[in-house]
C-alpha cells in the first residue's frame, strides 16, 4: 500500500475514532501531497516525495511548537506537538547521533576536508545519504564540530 493510500484510509479511520488532532495532521498532509500532484499534472506522488513533504510538515510542526512555546502559547504548541506525534509514526526511524557521527567522520575523510570552509563539500554527499534518516540540523551541528 504506498503512503498516499494508507494516509486516506488513516484519514477514514480518525474520522470514525472522532481524533481531531490526527485528521488536521492528515489532512494537512493529503494536501501538500495533493498539490504536489497537481504540479505535476499527475493524480499518484510517489512514496519517496509522500515522505519528503511528510518530512517538511514534521520540520514545521516543530519550528512552529518551538515559537508558541518561547511566546507563552501553550495551548497551540500542544496541539502542534500532538499533530506532530502522528506524523512521525509515517517517517522511516531516524538514526542516533552516534551512527550519523560515524558516517560524518567517514565523508570527511573521504572528500579529504579539514577546515570549517570544506563544511560545503561534505554536507551534499552527506545529505544525499542521510536524506529522510537523520535530521538536517543534526548532520549540520556534527559536520560542524568535526572540522573546528
Amino acid at each position: 500500500m504506498s503512503v498516499q493510500d494508507q494516509i486516506s484510509n488513516d484519514i477514514k479511520e480518525a474520522m470514525k475514532a472522532r481524533n481531531v488532532d490526527k485528521l488536521a495532521a492528515l489532512r494537512a498532509v493529503k494536501s501538500a501531497i495533493m498539490l504536489e500532484a497537481t504540479k505535476e499534472g499527475d493524480t499518484t506522488v510517489s512514496d519517496e516525495v509522500s515522505l519528503s513533504l511528510i518530512t517538511k510538515l514534521v520540520k514545521q510542526r516543530k519550528d512552529s511548537a518551538a515559537i508558541f512555546t518561547e511566546q507563552n502559547r501553550p495551548d497551540l504548541a500542544v496541539d502542534e506537538v500532538n499533530q506532530l506525534a502522528y506524523l512521525e509514526g509515517y517517517l522511516p526511524a531516524q538514526m542516533g547521533e552516534e551512527e550519523v557521527r560515524k558516517i560524518v567522520r567517514e565523508v570527511i575523510a573521504k572528500v579529504g576536508a579539514s577546515l570549517p570552509a570544506d563544511m560545503g563539500k561534505c554536507m551534499g554527499p552527506l545529505m544525499g545519504r542521510l536524506n529522510g534518516k537523520a535530521d538536517g540540523s543534526l548532520i549540520s551541528k556534527l559536520v560542524k564540530e568535526e572540522l573546528s
